[in-house]
This record gives C-alpha cells, sequence and structure tokens, in this order.
C-alpha cells in the first residue's frame, strides 16, 4: 500500500511538472538579444543621484521624461519635474531630461540642441544662458556652472558671459580637450576645471607621426576612405602634453613628459587649492611610473611623489583622492603589492602609509565624504563578487555592503548616505540606501522578469589552472530539461583577456540571455575565466606578458578536460565561440588545437598582435622588434594550415579598434593554404554589431553553431 502511495504522488509530481513547463513561455533567439536590457531589464532607479549638498536624491521614470524626488526621511518618491513643464518654460523642444547638469536642488542646466538652458523647477522658469557653435564637443561646465569649455575640431574654446575665446589654435594633427592614449590608463576625458574654476586643464595629442588609417564609407557614391589615426605596436605614437590655461590672465602653459616625447601623462588630478596638478608619467615602455605634481602657474615639476617600476608592466588607473578639501595630502591607488591598495601620500615630506592591504583589488573608487573617507569597490575574498568598503585616514577599512552580490553604490556629497543597487543569481535587482550607521532601507526590489519562461539554470564551479596550483571560476549553463543520462553538445564562450571577467555573482550569473536561450536548443554553455582576466591580482594577470594567448589557452583546455570528464557531455561536439580577445582566442584554440572543437566563430579578433594598437597592445607585448619571438609565437596567420574545424570569421567593417587587415591576413592565409572558412562582414559597423543588426549577428553566430555542430 505504501509502494502504490509513492507510485501514484510520484506520477502526479511528474504530472504537474510537465503541467507547469507547459505553461511556461518560449524565449525567442531575437527578444533574448534586443530584450536583455529593455523588457527584460530588471526594475532600477534610472540615473540615480543625490541633489547637490542635500539629502534627497532624484532618478528617471518613463523613459526619461520625468523626473521623481525622495529622500531617507520620506521614501515615497514624488514628481520633481518633468519634460513637458520644461519646454514650456523654455520653448524648447526637448524629448526627455537625459543628462541635465544640477546647479543645485532647486535649478538645472539642460542642452536643446547647441543652447543651453537654465531652469529653476519651484518657479517654472528658464532662461536661455548660451548658444554654441553646432558642432560643439566635450562641453564641461565648470562647478559654479558659470562658463564652460569645449571643443571644436581639434581645438578647445571658452565660453563666459556670452563671450567666445579660442584657447588654442593648432593645425590638424594636434588635438586638444579630447581624450588621449585611446582611453588606456583609466583615462577617459580631456578636460578638467581647477576646483575654482579659474584655471582649465587639458590633455593635448600630437598625431601628426602617427601613420592614418583607412575605413571605408559606403553609404556615399563613391565610397571613400575615412581616415583615423591608429598607432601600431613598435610605429610612431601620439606625443602628449598637458595645457593649462588661466582664465584671468589669458596666460597657457604646457607641461611635456620627461621620459620621452612619446611617453605618457595619466590620471591628472587637482589639488584642493588649485594651486598643482598630479600627474602620472608613464614611460612608452610602460614598466616605469612617476607621480608628479607641477605647479599650475609655472607648469614646472615641483616634487616626485611616487616612483614605481617593474619588469613587465606598471598601470596606473585612478588619479589622486583628497580625503580632507583643505590639505593636499592625498590618495593613491597602487598594485606595487601585488594588489590594487590604497595609499595616503603626505604632500609635504611625500612619505606614503598603506592604508589597505587587502588580497583582493580595488576596482573603483566612488567618492569621498566629508567624514573624510574613502569608498571604494571591491571583489572580497571571492572574486566574483562586487562589495563596497569604506576606509579612512588611519587605515580603518569598513565593509558596508552585507548580501553577496555585486554592487554598485551612489553616495549622497556628505556621504551620510548611499544609494545602492545589487544584484545575484536569485536577485536580479535590489536597490537599498545605506545610513552611515549602518542601518538600511530597502527601496525597490525587482520581479524577475524571466519567470514565465522556460530556461536553464547557471552553475558556478572552480577548475584548477594549468599551473595546477590556481584555482579559476568557471560557469555551466544547462537546459531546464537537463537529463544526465544523455549527450550534450558544449559551446564555450571565452574571452580571457584583460580588464574582463565573464563570470560574477550578479543576474543570470553574469552570462547574456542568448546563452541560456542556446541551452534551450540542447547545449551546454560553458564559460571560464582564464589566467589573465580581471580582478584576481597583478600575479593572476601578468602570465600574459609577452606571450598573449599562451597561458590563457591552456588554462581553456584545462577547462576543456574538466567537460569531457562529465558523463553528459558530448566531446566530439564541442564549439567555440569569442569576440575581440575573444576571437583572438577563439581563432588560436580552434588553429592551435585543431582536434578539440568542431566549429568555431570567431567576431573582431586579432590575428597579429603587430597591428594592434601601442597603449594595449606594447604593455602586454612590448614591441615587435623587442619581442619579435613572442609576436611570431602569438600569430594566427603562423596556424592556419592546421585548420579542420568549420569556422566563420566575422567583422565590422568600420572597426577602428582591431582593424579589418587583421581578418584579411587571416583569409588571405587560409586561401594560400588551402583551407576553406566561412567570412561574414558587417558594412559600417564598428568593433560590435550594436542596434537591431546585433539580433542579426547573434542568429547567424548560433545558426552557425548549430548547423555545423551535428
Amino acid at each position: 500500500m505504501v509502494i502504490k502511495k509513492q507510485f501514484i504522488w510520484s506520477i502526479l509530481a511528474i504530472a504537474m511538472c510537465a503541467s507547469l513547463q507547459a505553461q511556461l513561455k518560449t524565449l525567442s533567439l531575437d527578444d533574448a538579444v534586443l530584450q536583455q536590457n529593455k523588457a527584460f531589464r530588471p526594475d532600477k532607479l534610472m540615473g540615480v543621484q543625490w541633489l547637490p549638498k542635500q539629502d534627497a536624491y532624484v532618478y528617471y521614470a518613463d523613459t526619461f521624461t520625468r523626473i521623481m524626488k525622495a529622500s531617507p526621511s520620506q521614501a515615497q518618491a514624488v514628481e520633481y519635474v518633468n519634460v513637458t513643464l520644461v519646454n514650456q518654460a523654455l520653448g524648447s523642444s526637448l524629448k526627455n531630461l537625459f543628462g541635465i547638469q544640477w546647479m543645485d536642488a532647486d535649478q538645472f542646466l539642460v542642452a536643446d540642441g547647441a543652447r543651453w538652458y537654465q531652469y529653476t523647477i519651484s518657479k517654472n522658469k528658464g532662461t536661455l544662458v548660451s548658444t554654441l557653435p553646432d558642432q560643439a564637443e566635450n562641453v564641461h561646465w565648470n562647478t559654479a556652472k558659470t562658463k564652460i569649455i569645449f571643443t571644436l575640431d581639434n581645438n578647445l574654446y571658452l565660453f563666459d558671459n556670452g563671450k567666445q575665446t579660442a584657447i588654442t589654435s593648432e593645425p590638424a594633427g594636434v588635438v586638444s580637450g579630447q581624450t588621449i592614449a585611446r582611453n588606456e590608463f583609466g583615462t577617459d576625458e580631456g578636460i578638467f576645471w581647477s576646483p575654482n574654476g579659474q584655471a582649465v586643464a587639458f590633455y593635448q595629442k600630437d598625431e601628426r607621426a602617427v601613420a592614418d588609417y583607412p575605413l571605408l564609407d559606403i553609404t556615399v557614391t563613391p565610397g571613400k576612405a575615412d581616415m583615423i589615426k591608429y598607432p601600431m605596436a613598435g610605429q610612431s605614437s601620439e606625443k602628449p602634453k598637458v595645457g593649462i590655461y588661466d582664465l584671468q590672465t589669458g596666460k597657457l602653459t604646457y607641461i611635456e613628459p620627461e621620459l620621452g616625447i612619446d611617453a605618457y601623462l595619466t590620471n591628472l588630478a587637482w589639488t584642493p587649492d588649485g594651486n598643482h596638478l598630479l600627474i602620472a608619467e608613464l614611460n612608452r615602455g610602460q614598466n616605469e611610473m612617476h607621480l608628479n605634481a607641477f605647479g599650475a602657474q609655472s607648469g614646472k615639476r615641483i616634487k616626485t611623489y611616487w616612483t614605481e617600476t617593474h619588469a613587465k608592466w606598471v598601470e596606473p588607473e585612478h588619479p589622486a583622492y583628497f580625503l580632507d578639501q583643505l590639505s593636499n595630502d592625498f590618495v593613491w591607488i597602487s598594485e606595487k603589492d601585488g594588489y590594487m591598495n590604497a595609499y595616503k601620500v603626505d604632500w609635504k615630506t611625500g612619505n606614503s602609509t598603506q592604508l589597505t592591504k587587502n588580497t583582493c583589488p580595488i576596482k573603483k573608487v566612488l567618492g569621498v565624504s566629508d567624514s573624510k573617507k574613502l569608498y571604494f569597490l571591491a571583489t572580497g575574498p571571492d572574486p566574483k563578487n562586487m562589495w563596497a568598503y569604506s576606509i579612512n585616514s588611519k587605515g580603518k577599512q569598513r565593509l558596508i555592503t552585507t548580501d553577496a552580490g555585486v554592487h554598485q553604490l551612489v553616495y549622497s556629497d556628505n556621504g551620510k548616505y548611499a544609494i545602492d543597487e545589487y544584484s545575484n543569481p536569485t536577485t536580479p535587482s535590489r536597490t537599498v540606501l545605506w545610513s552611515d550607521n549602518g542601518s538600511s532601507k530597502e527601496l525597490l526590489k525587482s520581479n524577475d522578469k524571466l519567470a514565465d519562461y522556460q530556461l536553464g539554470k547557471a552553475e558556478f564551479l572552480n577548475v584548477k589552472a594549468a599551473d595546477g596550483t590556481t584555482n579559476l571560476e568557471a560557469r555551466i549553463i544547462k537546459p531546464s530539461n537537463f537529463d544526465a543520462t544523455k549527450k550534450y553538445p558544449v559551446l564555450v564562450y571565452v574571452y580571457g583577456g584583460p580588464h574582463a571577467q565573464l563570470v560574477t555573482n550578479s543576474y543570470l550569473s553574469g552570462a547574456n540571455l542568448w546563452m541560456y536561450w542556446m541551452a534551450e536548443q540542447g547545449y551546454i554553455i560553458f564559460t571560464v575565466d582564464n589566467r589573465g582576466s580581471d580582478n584576481r591580482g597583478f600575479a593572476f594577470e601578468n602570465v600574459i606578458h609577452r606571450q598573449l594567448g599562451i597561458e590563457e589557452m591552456r588554462d581553456q583546455l584545462k577547462g576543456i578536460d574538466y567537460l569531457k570528464s562529465l558523463p553528459y557531455v558530448d566531446a566530439n561536439r564541442l564549439a567555440v565561440h569569442g569576440w575581440s580577445f575573444g576571437g583572438f582566442m577563439t581563432t588560436s584554440l580552434l588553429l592551435r588545437y585543431p582536434e578539440v572543437f568542431k566549429v568555431g566563430v570567431a567576431g573582431g579578433p586579432v590575428t597579429d598582435w603587430k597591428w594592434y594598437e601601442v597603449m594595449y597592445g606594447e604593455r602586454y607585448m612590448d614591441t615587435p622588434a623587442e619581442n619579435q619571438a613572442g609576436y611570431e609565437e602569438a600569430s594566427t596567420l603562423k596556424y592556419v594550415q592546421n585548420l579542420k574545424a568549420k569556422f566563420l570569421l566575422i567583422h565590422g567593417t568600420s572597426d577602428d579598434v582591431v582593424v579589418m587587415q587583421h581578418n584579411f591576413a587571416l583569409l588571405k592565409k587560409c586561401i594560400e593554404a588551402q583551407k576553406q572558412l566561412d567570412f561574414f562582414p558587417y558594412p559600417m559597423h564598428k568593433h560590435n554589431v550594436q542596434g537591431k543588426d546585433r539580433a542579426h549577428l547573434m542568429r547567424k553566430v548560433l545558426e552557425y553553431i548549430l548547423e555545423n555542430n551535428r
């Protein structure tokens, strides 16, 4: 009788499970690609920011057309202003309020094309404050929101009290006020106002000796070459300077590098008194760095505060941070002990004290509070997480966030409050208000918008690296109807390069939604973050030096060994796909280990590092003249005769990051070796295929794998 009851309950359970699965929706590939950050995006407070010098915060609603306001004492948000009111007051035609700049808690600046308006919420009134040239770019207001610096073509201009003044008048090829070094070393801006708004510093780069590179524009008749400046490894690079313009005197002063005309000037920061600049200078070989202080009036170096060398590379990624706005003492973040840690530097003596001694890297600095604390993100013991911490000038560190996951915080000006948005595999998004006393209040928790869809689950695991000691983080995604008694083909998704981490303790476990769609087609999706990737410290990363791809592939093959040990994996049906560095890894794996994969798709791959840009390429590989053997070993062109797998090569024809020469050279080598492969260009797309065409791209990639991995 007991046996019969158990049998009946088993039948009922199976029936209920089948019924539930029948009710679940099927995710389409187009939706997986195009709706991951739209319809399926977890609910969040969009564009949340604290009002200047207020314990009140605002965020956008209804596609950025409304601004909502709330505070720690009144968490129920109310509408503060909307785009209709603003347009009525200004006579403007704004579609939304995205990108406004707050002057104070009641006023903001907003641009309608080249016209900038000041709008006062309490009075519902606004005025036109400036009209810039239509082609003006890189617009930067000073802190008081009274003056504007902007670029026009390659030169820098000041707009003040209705008057436009040219700061630079350089010939074509000398570019002022824009980011330099192709956004390496944490550099993503080119204009820096002094704290008092009486001076402005800016980057300048002389690109006249840098080679022109042609990108074909097919949108005109006849097609034409769009020329970009592209400094390839070992060739002429840009020559940087830092300019300082004094608004009161009109004096323009330049700071030039001391470690060579093509050294790097990075991580610029003004001191709180506005009298000095701190600039990190890195030699072109990127193995020697000096943090120098310069007089803002003279442009002369007055002191070197930090010198760092390493046989492989030194990579400054953060400017100086000032805990006390009344002192020039600063915090410098360095990887010299193997992890990005914080050091306090005394302005007068230059002596430094290590504030953090973590064995995990500081990833991002969130800000500095009135209480003289530095807030930052770091991984903590588990590299898949991203936690928030604070540190004071005495080195007392405190963990702020409590739930495991990947966090992003926005702090109030005084540091008393923070809004924390985070996710983990079971939490699509949760927004929490933190107080400096450690108390918290939930503001928003998103439902899982994929709960009604039939999707598999991701699992985290560790794989031992090729060195036999290092644990690598990995992720495996199985179909929702997974049956351990069956054999499944596998798609290995790979990136593997520096400054990237694919396996994270975040929503969807860090995976793209299309991977879950692919799993539902009867696939296992596997990813491992090999040595050389991000957030594991310098020793983990620097094994790639002068030999890109070698240790990375060895680690990926350890992942393959793990897959082959699983009874439900069909070792004869392995596929691999990756983009950019992942495209280089895909190509390298197919050509150097031809027996492993049956099919592969490489997007935007580097095929020979001598055609990649100076700043990134020379950090990891040195120059081709210095490391001829390493470049030859890493080149995929050397191994085309090994090709056995079905191979699809994809590239955007306007790619200005990995230029088309990489793919054309690989195609030529394959033709010469009588090797067949497939090639699909995406006309006028840059380094990745974005917008609605991305659905076409992923269908091309995944259908190619499905058709050729049977």
